[in-house]
C-alpha cells in the first residue's frame, strides 16, 4: 500500500537534538505512561467480587446464575476483563470525530462501556446502579508508576509539566491528587472537545501553554500518541511501560520510530526519573 504524503513527510523529517535545543514543557499521556491502570483495576474489580461474593452468603441480591459465574471467575479473568474494558476506551477515543459527534466525556464512556461489559459477561445485577457508578470511578484512583512522582517533581524543576490525556479534568485532578504527582497544569483533550490523535489536541494544549508546538516535547508510553504529536510539530519522548505498547516490536514501523523518537528511555531504565537525569537533573 502507498504511503500518504504525510507519512512521508513524517519519515524524511530528520531527528532532532533534544538536548542541543531542550523544550520549554513536557505534555504527558496519562494512562498507561504516568499511572499504572492494569495493576489497580483488575485489583478492585478481583476485590469488588470477592466481597460480593462473601455478602451473597446472607443475601438474595444476586440471582444464581450470575453468583455461580462469579464464583468461577480468577483473578486473570479479572485481569482479561480489566484490558477489555481498557480496549472499549480506546476504540472509543479512536473512533471519536470532533466535527460530526455528540460530545461524550470519558467517565461517562467508562459507565457506559462497564455496563455492556458485564452484560457481556453474564454478569448483569451483579451491583446495583449506584455500585456500577462507583466503580467505573476507580479510573479516577489508579496508582502510579514508581518513578512517576519523583521524576515528575524533578522534571518540574526545568520544565512545565502538564497532562495532555483524554481523561476529562475531574479524572486527571484526582490522579493528579492521589498519585502526588505533582504537574504544574491539567489539560484534558476535554478541554478541546476532541480525543488523541486528533490534531486539534495537541495544537490547541500547546497555544495554552502559550508555546509552539516545537516548544513541546510530548511523552508517552504509546509511539502511536507520540507519532500524531510529531505530525503536529511536538518533540517527542518515549518511556517504555510493561504491556503498553500497541505496536508490535516486530513491525517496521516500530522499528521505524528509533529513528525519529528524539529521546527513547527503555522499560528497565526507571522510566521518569531516567528522563530527568539525561536532561542533567539530579
Amino acid at each position: 500500500m502507498a504511503l500518504d504524503i504525510r507519512e512521508i513527510a513524517h519519515r524524511l523529517a530528520p531527528k532532532r537534538d533534544i538536548f542541543a535545543t531542550p523544550p520549554k514543557a513536557l505534555t504527558f499521556d496519562t494512562f498507561g505512561t504516568v499511572v499504572d491502570w492494569r495493576n489497580t483495576v483488575t485489583e478492585v474489580l478481583v476485590l469488588s467480587a470477592v466481597g460480593k461474593i462473601s455478602a451473597s452468603q446472607d443475601a438474595s441480591d444476586i440471582s444464581p446464575s450470575v453468583r455461580q459465574k462469579l464464583v468461577q471467575l480468577k483473578a486473570e479473568d479479572w485481569a482479561r476483563f480489566a484490558q477489555e474494558w481498557r480496549n472499549s476506551y480506546k476504540k472509543f477515543v479512536a473512533s471519536y470525530d470532533p466535527s460530526e459527534d455528540e460530545w461524550v466525556d470519558v467517565d461517562t464512556h467508562h459507565h457506559v462501556s462497564l455496563n455492556a461489559l458485564l452484560r457481556e459477561w453474564d454478569l448483569e445485577g451483579l451491583y446495583t446502579e449506584d455500585e456500577v457508578e462507583d466503580l467505573s470511578k476507580v479510573w479516577h484512583f489508579l496508582d502510579p508508576w514508581k518513578d512517576s512522582a519523583p521524576g515528575l517533581q524533578k522534571l518540574g524543576t526545568k520544565f512545565v509539566t502538564s497532562t495532555l490525556s483524554n481523561g476529562n479534568q475531574s479524572l486527571l485532578k484526582d490522579l493528579n491528587k492521589h498519585g502526588k504527582l505533582g504537574f504544574q497544569k491539567i489539560q484534558s483533550s476535554a478541554d478541546f472537545k476532541a480525543y488523541k490523535p486528533h490534531p486539534s489536541v495537541y495544537k490547541k494544549a500547546a497555544a495554552a501553554l502559550g508555546l509552539q508546538p516545537g516548544e513541546v516535547a510530548m511523552v508517552a508510553a504509546h509511539l502511536p500518541d507520540l507519532k500524531a504529536a510529531r505530525d503536529c510539530g511536538y518533540r517527542t519522548i518515549y518511556v517504555e511501560r510493561k504491556q503498553e505498547e500497541d505496536w508490535d516490536k516486530d513491525s517496521d514501523q516500530y522499528a521505524d520510530a528509533r529513528k525519529w523518537v528524539d529521546l527513547w528511555v527503555g522499560e528497565d531504565e526507571e522510566g521518569f526519573m531516567e528522563v530527568a537525569r539525561r536532561f542533567g537533573i539530579e
